[in-house]
């Protein structure tokens, strides 16, 4: 797995603005509040992410879970929306159900959700596939897949590729790849925009990082689906239904350029989360101005 730091995380971020949302213009400064149990009555949908906000790696972020019953019991709706796109929702719901989240199914939306939607209404391709070894992929599309390992042939043979899940992705990998869009240029669908995950060890590079490398060297521009796009939360959104307005939904998370800019690309509120993920031990207020990408709130811990 390949690590990155948190500067050169964001530096990534930035010099793939050019391929992102817009940020909404705002002269606010953030509301600064120490949970959201401090916000919680201006609003009525609670959008979180997973990593950052409901874990780190393999471990629950402390008093999240307590926090996620508190607003349930005071009538506040909660979703996952995550850009979690290696597992299925009925995993990522065993997940999260084993690290003390009781989540409906209904009530997780994933950037694997919106890959869905577009395939969808792609012609019939065999698709090249950057995903772990053990993901479960058949419940993306009924088109052919092919695993994207260290085979030069499987390259070849694919009509297009999506990127899923980087957790066994190599360089390697990544050049054989590049020199296949190099020789025959095809489309390249990205599941999962983060072009980092916070890990117990450390960031890990993800499809986003992937995918942005490829534009820059190539020239060919990924379709991406999850945070910051309007994708995911379309779907968030339905689930939700028209009878909440947009300005009742608060999204929580960890990044200012996934999180935070998505939410403002649909209209809704967002916060961001201080003492977790991302921005654990960073400037905040020098990363808002740097990016302009201003939160309604920073808060401490979920």
């Amino acid at each position: 797995m390949i690590r990155l730091t948190s500067a050169e995380a964001f530096e990534a971020y930035e010099r793939a603005r050019g391929r992102l949302p817009a940020p909404r213009q705002s002269s606010a400064a953030p509301v600064e509040a120490a949970t959201l149990a401090e916000i919680a009555d201006r609003f009525d949908v609670f959008l979180l992410d997973a990593y950052g906000v409901l874990n780190i790696g393999n471990n629950a972020i402390p008093g999240t879970a307590e926090r996620i019953e508190a607003l349930r019991q005071g009538g506040k709706r909660v979703l996952v929306v995550s850009n979690a796109a290696s597992l299925t929702r009925q995993d990522l719901g065993e997940k999260y159900h084993r690290l003390g989240y009781d989540f409906d199914l209904a009530d997780i939306v994933s950037s694997r959700a919106a890959l869905a939607v577009a395939l969808e209404a792609q012609a019939p391709r065999c698709w090249g596939v950057m995903a772990p070894p053990e993901a479960r992929l058949d419940d993306l599309c009924n088109a052919r897949m092919i695993s994207l390992e260290d085979d030069p042939a499987a390259y070849a043979e694919a009509d297009g590729f999506l990127l899923v899940g980087s957790d066994t992705w190599t360089e390697t990998r990544q050049a054989l790849l590049e020199d296949s869009l190099r020789a025959a240029p095809r489309p390249v669908l990205v599941a999962n925009p983060d072009i980092i995950a916070p890990r117990d060890e450390g960031f890990s590079a993800e499809p986003g990082y992937f995918a942005h490398r490829i534009a820059d060297r190539l020239g060919i521009e990924p379709a991406f689906y999850g945070k910051p796009f309007a994708n995911i939360y379309d779907l968030a959104l339905a689930r939700i239904g028209r009878e909440v307005p947009p300005s009742r939904v608060l999204m929580v998370g960890d990044s200012l350029h996934t999180d935070i800019l998505g939410a403002q690309t649909a209209g809704v509120a967002s916060a961001l989360v201080a003492e977790f993920g991302f921005f654990e031990g960073l400037d905040i207020p020098n990363a808002i101005a740097r990016t302009a990408i201003v939160p309604d709130f920073i808060i401490r811990r979920p």
